[in-house]
């Protein structure tokens, strides 16, 4: 099926190719058309190939010519006076080519007139010849705006396709900027300190560092590792809160080969540490589940709130940030194959995710 469709691309795009398979087609076609009616192929075959010139002449010079230069220019007068002009000088040409190759190849067929009848002739013209020939101009034509509308939806696809890589590639880029400040920060306490903590937070945050640069270039990534990096991302945010924070994350995976797009989940994680734990000058508590099965993937993140008197009324404002991001990674990874719903309390905020995996 990918083979089909590629080489139909590549006939579209080639443009040589593509204009030999629709002449030599409508060339065949009507030879065909009159063996199935019993009519002569041999006559038709050289009726085909006298008009055929004239048929060429005036589609592309109609196509290529006329139609851009001249009407999609709103140029109609100019359009209709060469329009006009044109079908007289291509009816002649066909008139002249059909006369001189059936006398060449089938001289019984033919009828000679001279080239003053001809021309003096326009209503026998219109009548005669202007069928056989500018059918097919008008099937070119037709064909030929087919042909763009089709290229101009696949750039327009391309186009949104790299719009929406490079929005994907902003978004990442804007994952955990406070977390990685906040990290080093704990990182440069724990080095004055001393402490033992110090080379475990540097590993883990290399490691983060490590997936976030060069691991998260795939359109999905195993869910695994995306967990992985959420507990790395939960065990160096916890140095910094100590007995005040207390933690819940579990995770439930139906098989281990599960696929999801990159960076999607950490964001709300983030966002209950920014806006729960950092706010709150008391006990704080933050529970995360994900759960799948064959056909969904189940996320929720609970965090407490600060008491009114302890909000930062500009990290509030932040929040929304950090959610807005998360859904707009969403909408362009998954784009109708996803609910997300949030609820606000007094106590607690509480985000509930479900992505339809397959």
């Amino acid at each position: 099926m990918v083979h089909k469709k590629n080489l139909i691309d590549w006939v579209i795009q080639n443009r040589f190719v593509s204009h030999f398979i629709f002449w030599f087609t409508l060339f065949i076609s009507v030879p065909v058309l009159a063996a199935l009616n019993g009519g002569s192929i041999e006559k038709t075959l050289v009726a085909s190939l006298s008009f055929l010139p004239a048929q060429l002449l005036a589609s592309y010079f109609l196509v290529y010519y006329q139609v851009p230069r001249l009407l999609f220019k709103k140029k109609y007068l100019k359009f209709g006076c060469s329009f006009l002009i044109s079908v007289y000088v291509f009816l002649v040409i066909s008139m002249l080519s059909n006369m001189y190759l059936s006398d060449f190849f089938t001289p019984r067929y033919s009828a000679q007139k001279s080239l003053l009848e001809i021309l003096a002739s326009p209503f026998h013209l219109a009548v005669v010849y202007f069928p056989s020939v500018y059918v097919f101009v008008f099937l070119m034509f037709m064909t030929k705006a087919f042909k763009d509308r089709i290229e101009e939806r696949h750039q327009l696809e391309v186009l949104q396709k790299e719009k929406a890589n490079t929005e994907l590639k902003f978004l990442k880029a804007q994952t955990n900027p406070h977390f990685l400040f906040n990290t080093l920060n704990n990182l440069y306490s724990l080095t004055l300190e001393r402490s033992e903590k110090a080379p475990e937070v540097v590993l883990r945050l290399s490691g983060m560092l490590d997936y976030m640069l060069y691991q998260c270039k795939d359109d999905e990534v195993l869910l695994t590792k995306e967990i992985t990096f959420i507990q790395d991302y939960i065990d160096l945010e916890s140095l910094r809160y100590g007995d005040k924070l207390s933690l819940n994350f579990t995770h439930n995976l139906h098989a281990p080969n599960v696929m999801i797009a990159p960076l999607i989940l950490i964001s709300f994680v983030e966002n209950a540490f920014k806006h729960g734990a950092s706010n709150n000058l008391k006990d704080t508590l933050i529970q995360i589940e994900l759960t799948t099965n064959e056909d969904q993937l189940y996320f929720k993140v609970l965090n407490t709130l600060p008491s009114n008197s302890q909000v930062d009324t500009k990290n509030e404002a932040h929040a929304g940030i950090g959610f807005s991001n998360s859904q707009r990674q969403l909408e362009l990874n998954y784009k109708n194959n996803y609910d997300l719903k949030s609820t606000k309390t007094d106590r607690d905020f509480e985000v509930a995710l479900s992505i339809n995996l397959k």
